[in-house]
């Protein structure tokens, strides 16, 4: 099994590249946001717990989450890989992640993370803001003040994959399409031949 990180700041492109890698490459997408609201909707004891903890305002526990990607792995076990989106956010998280995957006798190949400067971020949010509706696309500051708390807060994760040889930035900058064969060249070069 073939497992990667797709790693960004806000208006990085990963929306966009997840959607292409996934069909190029059939890799099951794994969004803990995706995992959180289906793990509720079929009440299952994870998706109980963690609304307990959502109708209150807080962030889920990493054990819940991390019992939630197990039981994605366990049901999906016959994929050819998984793209992980929107997790790990933290060292602790990358680190419990890792210790999953060792006792499923699986890994993360790699985490690539999509580089973009400040000032293209600021540009590609405030344009989304003006066709997506989201109050946080729309001000400078607010989109600043997102992107400066990613590079703070997940900056550890990429530490954490830069030790394993795991981390790997590609230019998040261009088109689409020359993107998108800059994370398949860094792909195709690590996959099981």
């Amino acid at each position: 099994m073939f497992n990667i990180i797709l790693f960004g700041p806000p208006g990085s492109g990963k929306g966009t590249q997840s959607e292409k890698l996934i069909a190029k490459y059939n890799f099951k997408h794994l969004s803990t946001g995706d995992l959180l609201r289906s793990e509720i909707s079929r009440k299952t004891p994870l998706g109980l717990e963690a609304k307990k903890f959502m109708d209150k305002g807080q962030l889920v526990p990493d054990e819940v989450v991390i019992g939630m990607i197990s039981s994605a792995l366990d049901s999906n076990r016959d994929v050819v890989g998984f793209l992980f989106d929107g997790f790990p956010r933290t060292a602790q998280q990358a680190d419990a992640l890792d210790k999953l995957l060792e006792l499923k006798k699986q890994t993360i190949n790699a985490m690539i993370a999509l580089d973009v400067t400040e000032e293209e971020l600021v540009k590609r949010l405030k344009k989304r803001g003006e066709t997506s509706g989201r109050s946080d696309d729309v001000n400078e500051q607010v989109i600043r003040t997102r992107i400066g708390e990613y590079h703070q807060k997940t900056a550890p994760v990429a530490d954490h994959y830069k030790k394993a040889n795991k981390a790997v930035f590609v230019k998040g900058e261009g088109s689409i399409d020359t993107i998108f064969d800059a994370l398949s060249r860094e792909i195709d070069k690590r996959l099981p031949k």
